[in-house]
């Protein structure tokens, strides 16, 4: 029996015996869903199919403004989209002209309750079928949305996997934890313009600002949002480079 062994046969047998363990394992195509906001996409890359992405931020942050530009860009790109209203805030109104294609989006209200909202998201992530399932938990609590169970989340993230589903959690603070594999933080300057400073003459519908005339009438004093620039902050994954982005939501005077 030989008492000496060469290297190159060590390296043989254990090879033999682990070759799985020492391949380098190709890393898998990430599918995305673009957002509609070319400035989000080309600092995310786009929503990743098969896994969560939270979007979170306070009241008056871009929230919406993201939301109607996702499923407007989803409904009118052969997407089927599901939105899942936890506080019923919804209003098709003001989503009608962001583009929104309403045959291809189903819209479930939820009366602020959480756990009806969570099981209508469960049941739509296993029926398959969607591209875009959005959970709009915007208006709960950030103490009640921290209370929620990882179970859940994981849950989600396992049924979404092996599916095209790109699902999306919005509130007011992250509260997803490790299960997101995308996590955008939110954060608008609203600029103002106060309606003494309007005419309220309508011309094609539209409110003017204020021109010199005796004839222009008046309204009371008060603020009305004119734009919101919006700054995004990506939480996860952080990579090499810039990971801030801004952009601005429709200016309507």
């Amino acid at each position: 029996m030989r008492a000496i062994v060469s290297k190159a046969e060590i390296e043989s047998d254990i090879a033999s015996r682990f070759e799985n363990a020492f391949r380098l394992q190709e890393k898998k195509t990430v599918l995305t869903l673009a957002t509609g906001v070319s400035e989000v996409d080309t600092l995310t890359g786009g929503l990743p199919r098969g896994a969560i992405s939270e979007i979170f931020g306070p009241a008056s942050s871009g929230r919406t403004s993201l939301l109607l530009s996702m499923l407007s860009y989803a409904t009118t790109h052969d997407e089927i989209c599901a939105l899942v209203d936890t506080n019923d805030v919804f209003a098709p109104t003001v989503a009608s002209p962001a583009g929104i294609d309403f045959d291809r989006l189903l819209w479930i209200r939820c009366g602020a309750n959480l756990e009806r909202a969570f099981k209508a998201t469960d049941l739509l992530l296993n029926a398959g079928g969607f591209g875009l399932v959005i959970l709009d938990m915007g208006d709960v609590a950030g103490k009640d949305a921290r209370r929620i169970i990882s179970s859940w989340w994981y849950r989600f993230r396992r049924t979404v996997e092996s599916k095209p589903t790109a699902i999306v959690v919005m509130s007011a603070e992250s509260c997803t934890r490790s299960c997101a594999s995308l996590t955008l933080e939110l954060n608008g300057c609203a600029e103002w313009i106060r309606t003494n400073e309007l005419d309220v003459t309508k011309q094609k519908g539209n409110v003017l600002p204020l021109r010199t005339s005796s004839s222009s009438a008046l309204v009371a004093h008060a603020n009305l949002l004119r734009v919101n620039s919006i700054k995004v902050n990506q939480r996860r994954p952080l990579t090499a480079g810039v990971n801030e982005s801004r952009f601005s939501s429709k200016s309507f005077f």
